[in-house]
């Protein structure tokens, strides 16, 4: 963003700049320099050195040959000859004379056949504007007045002449509590003032502005908004935790509150909310590295563009609760989990046999077990009854461990029970070449997380199943039935962000909404977001 906004810079001149003092000058040569770099900068970018797309490139900055999707040139594709440059025929090289172009019947001729005229994207020429028609009342104005100069940075009298240049209205929600119930919205006009210095030159507040990178999905932030940080927190929690559709958003607001938004704005401030929340990222993931204990899980998720199936994954822990949209590789794994030290539960899914600490869920194993015991052919039966009563003697003698007193330790199992678990594991090496697909893949199961499986039995104070994450992913699991997933990666990012912040500060015991809520305003003020809520704080 320029130091220097167009409005001060067009007031500078040769009189202007001979009237300041030696110090002032070299204040605003600094800040004049600054912004000569940055413009500099700026334009020598490319699609080579930068991250804007190849289709910012000047007509004439194209080389022929090159793929638009590559500014590389390392795949090539067929461009459109020039306007004074004719293809090859590859029939005249032959001596042939290439077809000529048949005109359509009933047309004069030399007439040629053009295509159907393509559409311009967007609003069409003649089309009726749309616009917002709910004029809505200020509660309360608020004025914004520079400080300083933009000139010879000397401070401006509160007495200084001054007006006002430009207003927008903002409007809010005023949180309900359990002393005055109810949601009421408040409607702020925001009056922004021009204030001339005695130096003569004129000075605007302007609203604060955080720019945002299209290519790396991130959207700008601005105090310019119609919709307020609590109303934002409002419509986060009822698309969210609601599972409310921006349709239905947009109908709640109307008929309960009174309020008009289209469909554009709404989608906005969601996208918004999840750009305040971004810097909360590293945070969280630091949580989950800094976890002696996580939970593990994944669920399928459509998202549109992708053009086929990704994955929803999932880790909790004591206290942080963290998602992601990716593929269903280790690659969401080795980023998340670098540098943690912990235990890891999860199913047998084989993108977490990576990590040596890790648990198995003995819950989806008795399931299975319970699946052969209901088969048709008697040696599965009994191979899923063995399975299923050696692990339930198990567990009861791991429940037994854990009743002991308050701060004492639990004993090691294994040994006291060696001659169970030798039996299952002989019959796990003998069904490991069944016939029976279902019997072969339990075996061959057990076999491959033999130490993550019993690990319990050495520490018996570590968790049997993997509920936790289960339950975490439950509600998303019905939100993904009723929206079918996302349309964009970005889309996905900020879903997962969201939900992320949203468990987060529920699992430790604070409003997600007010966290939001002060996030959205600080963000776009230009301050830094505040740290997560800590919990039992």
């Amino acid at each position: 963003m320029p130091i220097l906004s167009d409005h001060s810079l067009l007031q500078l001149d040769d009189e202007y700049l001979r009237t300041l003092e030696r110090t002032a000058l070299c204040d605003l040569s600094v800040r004049l320099l600054a912004d000569l770099k940055e413009a500099r900068e700026r334009l020598k970018q490319n699609p080579s050195n930068s991250s804007r797309p190849p289709s910012s490139r000047a007509p004439w900055e194209r080389v022929p040959g090159k793929a638009e999707d590559d500014p590389d040139g390392e795949a090539h594709e067929d461009l459109p000859p020039a306007a004074d440059e004719k293809r090859p025929d590859p029939k005249a090289d032959r001596g042939e004379a290439p077809p000529a172009a048949a005109p359509a019947e009933g047309a004069p001729a030399g007439a040629e056949k053009k295509g159907p005229a393509k559409r311009r994207p967007g609003k069409q020429p003649g089309a009726p504007g749309k616009g917002r028609t709910q004029v809505l009342r200020a509660d309360a104005a608020e004025h914004h007045r520079p400080d300083r100069c933009a000139g010879c940075g000397r401070r401006l009298s509160p007495d200084a002449p001054r007006q006002v240049y430009t207003a927008f209205s903002t409007v809010d929600l005023q949180w309900g509590d359990p002393e005055q119930p109810g949601l009421h919205l408040r409607v702020t006009e925001h009056r922004y003032e021009e204030v001339c210095c005695p130096c003569g030159h004129h000075t605007r507040a302007a609203p604060a502005r955080t720019e945002g990178d299209p290519a790396e999905g991130k959207i700008p932030l601005s105090e310019w908004r119609l919709v307020g940080p609590g109303l934002a927190a409002l419509i986060v929690a009822l698309n969210m935790r609601f599972r409310m559709s921006r349709a239905r958003i947009r109908e709640f607001l109307w008929e309960w509150l009174g309020l008009q938004l289209s469909v554009g704005t709404l989608h906005q401030t969601l996208r918004e909310a999840a750009a305040a929340a971004a810097p909360a990222e590293p945070e969280l993931i630091k949580a989950v590295q800094t976890s002696g204990l996580l939970h593990g899980d994944e669920t399928s998720w459509l998202e549109q563009a992708a053009g086929g199936l990704r994955w929803l994954w999932v880790l909790i822990g004591a206290q942080v609760v963290y998602y992601a949209v990716a593929d269903r590789g280790k690659e969401t794994l080795l980023r998340v989990l670098a540098g943690f030290e912990g235990w890891l539960m999860s199913d047998g899914w084989c993108a977490y046999r990576y990590y040596p600490q890790r648990l198995r869920c003995w819950a989806h194993l008795i399931r299975k077990a319970k699946g052969l015991m209901d088969s048709c052919r008697a040696d599965a039966r009994a191979f899923g009854r063995q399975v299923h009563d050696t692990l339930e003697r198990l567990m009861a003698a791991v429940y037994a461990a854990r009743e002991g007193p308050p701060g004492s330790v639990a004993p090691d199992l294994s040994a006291a029970h060696a001659s169970l678990v030798d039996a299952l594991h002989q019959a796990c090496r003998r069904h490991l070449s069944h016939p029976h697909a279902k019997t072969q893949a339990l075996a061959v199961e057990f076999c491959n997380d033999w130490e993550a499986i019993f690990q319990v039995l050495k520490q018996p104070h570590l968790p049997l199943t993997n509920n936790e994450a289960e339950r975490a992913l439950r509600h998303w699991v019905i939100s993904r039935r009723l929206s079918y997933g996302t349309r964009t990666a970005a889309g996905s990012r900020d879903f997962a962000l969201l939900a992320s912040v949203i468990d987060t500060c529920r699992l430790r015991g604070h409003s997600p909404w007010h966290y939001l809520a002060a996030g959205i305003a600080d963000r776009r003020a230009g301050r830094p977001l505040a740290a997560l809520p800590q919990a039992g704080v």
